[in-house]
C-alpha cells in the first residue's frame, strides 16, 4: 500500500483546510528563485525513495543537457508539504517549480500561487487526468495517473456462480449487490467487500465520490461551481449515503478495514478489495492467473473512477518562469514520462510513453488501468474550494459508515460548503 499512501493520501485532513483557509490570504509574492541561473524544485517526496530518484535523476538529465540553468531539487516529507508551500507563499519565498496534488491546483491557482503554463511540447497526448486546469487554462502537468479497480480471484467468483464483469460489461448495482449477497452467505469471509475505509484525507473522495457519481449524484453543482446544495443531498446522493451505510449493516463493509487491503485480498480476508494499479502487481505475483482485475460496478450512471494525481507546476513568483517552463518541457519527454512511471508503478501519462513501460504498451498486462482511466475517470471538481470540500465529504461519509442520518449528515456537509464558498467570494478570480 505504499504508493496508495504516497499518491491518494495527499495530507491530512487539518492541512486540507488549512490550504483552503490561507489560499484566500496568502500569496507568492515576488521571489529571488531563477536568479543567477539556478531554479530550485520542490517536491513532497522524502522519504519516498523510489519516486525521488526517478525525480533527481531527470533533473540531472536537465542540468547536463544545457549550460545556462541549474535545477537543485529540494524534498519535504508529504506530511508537511502543503503546509510549507502555503507558508512560503505568504512570505513571498517559493522556488520556481512545485508539485501539487492534481485536486489542489485550481485552490493554488486562485491564490496566484502557479502562473499558467507556457510549455514547448504538445499536451494533446496527455490523460485528460494529468493535467491540472482552473479558468480554461492549464496550470499543471503530471507524468502519471493512477486508476481504481476491483480485484478478486477468478476462482471465488466462479464458485459462487458471479459474472467476471469486463470493462464493456461491467456489473450493475442489482449484480453487484447479488455478489456480495452470495459472497456474505457462503461464510468464508466475515467481511467480503474491502473498500480501505481505514485510509483517511483524499481517499474518501477519490474512492467514494465516484461512487456519488456513478448514483447520480456529485460534490457540488458543476455548473458554475457556487453550491453543493441538491448535488451532495439531493435524491440521488441520499440514495448513494444509504446504500454505502448498507453495505456495513448487512455486514459486507468494515466501517474501518484492515490496514492493508492487498494483503487481507492474499490472505482470503477479503473476497473483493477495491484499490488501484499500484496493488497489480504484488497481486499478480501473488495470485498469478486467479486474479480478476474488474471495472467498479455500473451504479445507475456509468462508471465512474477518480482522476488526477501529483502534478508540477510554475509559481507567479519565479524570476525566470522562462527556464523553469524550458526544464518541464524537457522533463516531459516519452523516456523521462516512462522512467519516473517505472520507478512509481504508475500509469504512464501519455501513449509514447507507455509504450516503452513493461505492461502498458498495447496489449500489456497493465493496460487495462490506462483504458479505465481514458474511459471511466472524473476529476475531483476543479475549483479553488476543493480542499474543503474534500475534509466536508470525508467527515460525512465517515458519520455515514458508523450510523449517521444521511439526510442529516449531508445537508450539514452542504451547509458548511456553501458557506465557504459564500465567505470567499465565491472563489472569483481575484
Amino acid at each position: 500500500m505504499r504508493h496508495a499512501k504516497k499518491r491518494l493520501i495527499v495530507a491530512s485532513v487539518l492541512a486540507a483546510s488549512l490550504v483552503a483557509s490561507l489560499a484566500g490570504c496568502a500569496s507568492a509574492g515576488t521571489g529571488t528563485d531563477g536568479k543567477n541561473g539556478e531554479l530550485t524544485l520542490w517536491t513532497h517526496n522524502g522519504g519516498n525513495t523510489e519516486e525521488l530518484a526517478a525525480v533527481q535523476a531527470v533533473v540531472d538529465k536537465y542540468n547536463a543537457s544545457q549550460d545556462k540553468t541549474t535545477v537543485k531539487v529540494q524534498a519535504f516529507p508529504q506530511s508537511s508539504y502543503n503546509d510549507s508551500v502555503v507558508a512560503a507563499a505568504a512570505s513571498g519565498k517559493l522556488p520556481c517549480i512545485v508539485d501539487i496534488d492534481g485536486p489542489n491546483v485550481p485552490n493554488w491557482a486562485w491564490a496566484k500561487y502557479l502562473t499558467p503554463l507556457d510549455l514547448s511540447v504538445d499536451l494533446d497526448e496527455n490523460l485528460p487526468s494529468t493535467l491540472g486546469k482552473w479558468n480554461g487554462e492549464t496550470y499543471s502537468v503530471g507524468y502519471y495517473d493512477v486508476a481504481l479497480a476491483l480485484f478478486a480471484r477468478t476462482s471465488v467468483l466462479e464458485k459462487a456462480g458471479i459474472r467476471v464483469a469486463t470493462i464493456d460489461e461491467p456489473w450493475t448495482k442489482d449484480e453487484f449487490d447479488a455478489a456480495l449477497k452470495a459472497l456474505k452467505a457462503d461464510g468464508t469471509w466475515d467481511k467480503p467487500l474491502d473498500l480501505g475505509t481505514a485510509d483517511v484525507g483524499e481517499w474518501y473522495p477519490y474512492a467514494y465520490s465516484p461512487l456519488l457519481q456513478s448514483f447520480g449524484g456529485d460534490l457540488i453543482n458543476r455548473d458554475d461551481m457556487q453550491s453543493a446544495d441538491g448535488a451532495l443531498n439531493g435524491k440521488k446522493a441520499v440514495e448513494w449515503a444509504e446504500w454505502m451505510q448498507s453495505l456495513v449493516t448487512d455486514g459486507y463493509v468494515a466501517p474501518k478495514s484492515g490496514a492493508d487491503a492487498a494483503l487481507d485480498l492474499e490472505n482470503n480476508v477479503s473476497a473483493i478489495m477495491l484499490g488501484g494499479s499500484w496493488a497489480a502487481g504484488k497481486l499478480s505475483t501473488a495470485l498469478g492467473d486467479d486474479l480478476s482485475v474488474l471495472p467498479l460496478p455500473d451504479l445507475g450512471e456509468g462508471v465512474k473512477i477518480g482522476g488526477g494525481s501529483w502534478q508540477w507546476g510554475v509559481t507567479s513568483g519565479c524570476a525566470d518562469p522562462e527556464a523553469a517552463m524550458d526544464y518541464l518541457s524537457f522533463s516531459l519527454s516519452p523516456e523521462n514520462i516512462a522512467d519516473v512511471a517505472k520507478a512509481t508503478a504508475t500509469i504512464p501519462a501519455t501513449d509514447a510513453a507507455a509504450a516503452l513501460v513493461p505492461g502498458f504498451e498495447e496489449g500489456g498486462d497493465l493496460a487495462l488501468f490506462r483504458e479505465f482511466s481514458k474511459q471511466f475517470a472524473e476529476l475531483r471538481p476543479e475549483t479553488p474550494a476543493y480542499p474543503f470540500i474534500s475534509s466536508e465529504f470525508t467527515k460525512a461519509t465517515q458519520d455515514i459508515l458508523n450510523g449517521g442520518d444521511p439526510q442529516a449528515t449531508l445537508d450539514k456537509a452542504v451547509k458548511a460548503i456553501d458557506g465557504n464558498i459564500k465567505s470567499n467570494g465565491g472563489y472569483t478570480q481575484k
